[in-house]
């Protein structure tokens, strides 16, 4: 059986899954509160890491290595970066890359990779296209970005020409750089609060509980099919 960490920024995000998970006990590490409960027979640990790239790798390595989960999820809200990503979408990240790192720190030294972009799970991957087909709310599966800011208009267009990205957000790429370097599978599924035409903060602030929602109930649903999913990285 896996064992499943979960990681959301904001503590909005958090609540959708803390309404629904028997919480069996909480840890504190790091200024950090880990949540350990059970999705069905699953164990996961929950956790609300904070805004931004640092602060999610923080988590991403302490659910690893303190509490030894074997699959990580990012959970959660991010900003719609498509035309055709719609408010309320779902985006399930197929690969993922900074968008204000520069290429070559991440090609050029540790961790050597061939390209920029942080690859999700293919075998999770595979189980949530499966069960995209018959979800009731609208799942899109592409790559996404993760840098620390809001998206202007002009820096809109130059990271959709560089990058071609579904959505974006501040945390996504810094937990798949900590899965892979561990060789941890990871998959990202975050619902949109905010797109080009329904822009800027106050956007993000009125969707994101009900966003967050969405992405709690699709996130709760795979954690069941992956329960005893034979996955390597």
């Amino acid at each position: 059986m896996n064992k499943i960490g979960i990681i959301c920024a904001g503590d909005t995000e958090l609540e959708a899954f803390l309404h629904k998970i028997e919480i069996i006990k909480t840890t504190e590490k790091a200024m950090l509160k880990f949540y350990e409960g059970k999705i069905g027979d699953v164990t996961v640990i929950v956790l609300y890491s904070g805004v931004c790239k640092v602060n999610a790798a923080i988590a991403t390595e302490i659910l690893i290595d303190r509490f030894g989960v074997n699959i990580i999820i990012n959970a959660g809200t991010a900003g719609g970066m498509d035309a055709n990503v719609q408010l309320f979408d779902t985006v399930i990240s197929e690969q993922c890359a900074y968008h204000d790192v520069a290429d070559d720190i991440l090609t050029d030294f540790h961790p050597w990779m061939e390209t920029v972009y942080f690859p999700s799970n293919p075998k999770l991957l595979k189980i949530a296209r499966e069960y995209a087909l018959t979800s009731n709310s609208p799942i899109l599966f592409g790559t996404t970005v993760t840098g620390e800011q809001f998206i202007e208009d002009e820096k809109r267009t130059e990271i959709n020409q560089k990058f071609s990205p579904l959505s974006t957000d501040m945390e996504t790429a810094s937990i798949a750089h900590v899965c892979y370097v561990n060789q941890i599978p990871f998959l990202a599924v975050r619902t949109i609060t905010d797109t080009a035409d329904h822009s800027g903060i106050e956007n993000f602030e009125k969707n994101c509980e009900d966003a967050s929602l969405i992405s709690a109930n699709i996130v709760i649903d795979l954690v069941k099919a992956f329960a005893s999913t034979a996955v390597t990285q």
